[in-house]
């Protein structure tokens, strides 16, 4: 595993922290005036670790089967954790965690029950707040999404998804009111998550469902949705900027790091076109406008866009301030894949890396990978980082004793923390905040699953739905605090 180069040194008001999603926790899926979102409408399916992509097969025909709400269909995001009546005592558990910020989403669908409303759902309003309130008692700094995977039915139904330019004025004014509401209490913003991902799943990131578009290719339709996806976060961040002046708004993506599987070019040059693909849409937020790349590959595949004359204006109005990402784990890249092992890793699809080893889902653990995503970030952007999400998703078992023993939690902490601290020490990279991902457990975004277990809180819930959503103290908790408390110092130490 990873060893030192430096001796581990975090900066003094380095943020700490841990991160989850309003679709993977929230619950209460259809009270208090609350929309229905299209992570409200994906059903459980227990599929094996190589057929993973089953879990996003998803059509019109699934989409009208959620509005019949058959009993006999799970639907597990539509629960989640139940933190909707249980946010008191698991921030009360942050606080002991010691966490010093907080990574969570707001659901556009809590604020607006339907996207269209002129005002929004006071009762959403009251419950973040409440939230934020919370966080604050505890000196914990909210870091909050915009946007993460669950965009609102209705912006399916009527507009087709992101695919259609209504839908950005649609998000700015649910945007605008965020700010407004929450300004006093979150300086910390992103506007979406992985933006990079509607490329793989455009369902939960884009609300487009395949079937809806005969009419143009709908790899086509996904990029006019980026579009429009990019424009409103110029816009958001625009006018977060100018309500909020402390604010600081960025932008969040999926790093994903590939490695040439041998030395040659061609495996070389398949890697690096692979991880280009990945920064296309971080380069618009960042430098305001289309990368070159980016604009002959549309042209190339024979795609015109819908494109106003003050769009590019708008692009560089709105430029994000930091650079957040997540990070798990890194494959291989070859320019013919016959006969090669591959990793499945979910959504990400790459070689399998002889030299290292997999979880359960078949995602390689490699803390080398964020040391040198960290510095290829920093190089290319010149931008504050943060990671955003880095975690390890493994089945826990609760003892007789009534805990968990999870030291391969631990483990992966404490290498990744190593990496972390030589990128800022040795490499020079400013990052200034970390967040562990499900802090508490969840439901699991890729899989829908809730054995796959992320948290140091174990929650009391199985697969199916079943359980007394009673939380539990993971033995992870303990040093994940101990890191906290020693400002990464402990994980030189043991």
């Amino acid at each position: 595993m990873y060893k030192n180069t430096l001796p581990i040194k975090f900066p003094a008001n380095f943020l700490w922290g841990g991160a989850t999603a309003a679709n993977q926790i929230e619950g209460a899926w259809n009270v208090d005036g609350k929309g229905m979102t299209i992570e409200d409408c994906l059903p459980y399916r227990n599929v094996g670790i190589s057929d993973f992509t089953k879990q996003f097969a998803f059509t019109s025909e699934d989409l009208k089967k959620a509005f019949e709400n058959d009993p006999s269909i799970h639907y597990p995001k539509r629960h989640g954790i139940d933190f909707y009546n249980h946010y008191k005592e698991d921030i009360r558990l942050f606080s002991e965690l010691g966490l010093k910020v907080y990574r969570m989403s707001i659901s556009w669908a809590r604020i607006y029950t339907h996207p269209w409303d002129e005002k929004p759902n006071k009762k959403g309003i009251e419950f973040y707040k409440n939230i934020f309130k919370e966080c604050h008692k505890y000196n914990i700094e909210p870091l909050v999404t915009l946007s993460h995977y669950d965009p609102p039915v209705d912006i399916i139904t009527k507009y087709r998804g992101w695919y259609s330019r209504e839908v950005v004025d649609l998000f700015v004014k649910y945007a605008k009111t965020c700010f407004e509401q929450f300004g006093s209490y979150v300086k910390l913003w992103l506007t979406f998550n992985e933006v990079d991902a509607m490329l793989r799943h455009p369902v939960t990131s884009g609300g487009l469902i395949e079937d809806q578009f005969t009419e143009i290719p709908f790899e086509q339709a996904i990029y006019q949705a980026m579009h429009h996806q990019m424009l409103a976060s110029a816009m958001a961040v625009k006018i977060g900027h100018a309500l909020i002046p402390t604010s600081q708004i960025g932008c969040m993506m999926t790093k994903l790091e590939f490695y040439p599987f041998t030395c040659k070019p061609e495996d070389n040059l398949s890697s690096l076109k692979r991880m280009r693909g990945s920064y296309r849409y971080v380069d618009i937020q960042v430098f305001g406008e289309y990368p070159k790349y980016l604009v002959d590959e549309i042209k190339n595949k024979g795609y015109t866009l819908n494109v106003r004359n003050e769009d590019a204006e708008i692009l560089k109005n709105g430029c994000v301030d930091f650079v957040s990402f997540s990070y798990y784990m890194t494959s291989c890249m070859a320019a013919n894949t016959d006969g090669l092992d591959m990793a499945p890793g979910n959504t990400v699809n790459g070689v399998k890396n002889p030299y290292l080893a997999s979880s359960e889902w078949g995602w390689q653990t490699d803390p080398m990978g964020l040391r040198i995503a960290l510095i290829e970030l920093y190089d290319r952007y010149r931008k504050p980082l943060f990671v955003a999400e880095n975690g390890l998703g493994a089945k826990d078992t609760v003892t007789k004793e009534g805990t968990v023993i999870d030291p391969y939690r631990s483990e992966y902490l404490k290498y990744h923390v190593r990496a972390m601290s030589d990128a800022i020490n040795e490499d020079g990279v400013d990052l200034f905040g970390y967040t562990w991902w499900g802090c508490i457990d969840l439901i699991s975004e890729s899989t829908r699953q809730m054995s796959k277990r992320y948290g140091f809180i174990y929650v009391d819930l199985d697969d199916n739905g079943n359980g007394t959503y009673k939380r539990i103290k993971k033995q992870s908790f303990d040093y994940y605090h101990e890191v906290i408390n020693t400002n990464g110092e402990i994980c030189e130490k043991r």
